[in-house]
């Protein structure tokens, strides 16, 4: 029987990061069930000296503020992904973005894997649940996920995934063992 009250509708927000060129803007794209909100803007010659295009050097565009995603779970419950910028001079836009998230995928890019590290140590200092993406490129080297865990130096119980942030079904099952993962994390911490 209908009461005539409805239920408080769930938004649960995550964050994607990583550094400059790693795939944050294409997960968003792939998952999101919007058309994303993206805000990049074409590298210009401010960047030279100060973006590092080693092993990304086709990349033409970054993100400047953020990428902003949606996902229905069901009626009532909605995933907003908030997709941070890579660069070192955005970084001042992430403990905004990163207010009342459930939990974060870091992307990692292993042939600069050292580029995922200010992410990794973002989200150790303050707390907050995450599972590194290894983003597995055309042409990369190929690693396991035991070595990744080991170059990162991660606890054994944050979730280290190989995926393809272009396709949806691997995405979904990056976002899908976040959320069980933060769930398991914020159970725990009771």
């Amino acid at each position: 029987m209908d009461s005539g009250l409805s239920e408080d509708p769930v938004a649960l927000k995550i964050l994607i990061a990583g550094g400059f060129g790693v795939g944050k803007t294409t997960l968003v794209g792939s998952i999101s069930e919007i058309k994303p909100l993206r805000t990049e803007e074409v590298l210009s010659d401010r960047g030279i000296g100060v973006d590092d295009l080693d092993g990304v050097e086709a990349k033409t565009t970054t993100t400047v503020a953020m990428d902003f995603g949606r996902i229905t779970i069901r009626e009532g419950l909605v995933v907003y992904l908030f997709g941070t910028p890579g660069q070192e001079r955005f970084w001042f836009m992430w403990d905004e973005l990163s207010y009342g998230a459930l939990g974060a995928v870091v992307i990692a890019d292993t042939r600069r894997l050292t580029d995922c590290f200010p992410s990794v140590d973002y989200f150790e200092q303050r707390g907050t649940p995450f599972v590194v993406a290894v983003n597995c490129f055309d042409g990369a080297d190929q690693h396991s996920v035991d070595d990744v865990r080991i170059a990162l130096d991660l606890d054994t119980d944050v979730p280290v995934l190989l995926c393809d942030v272009r396709r949806r079904t691997s995405a979904k099952e990056v976002m899908v063992t976040l959320v069980e993962h933060s769930l398991r994390t914020l159970t725990a911490a009771g």
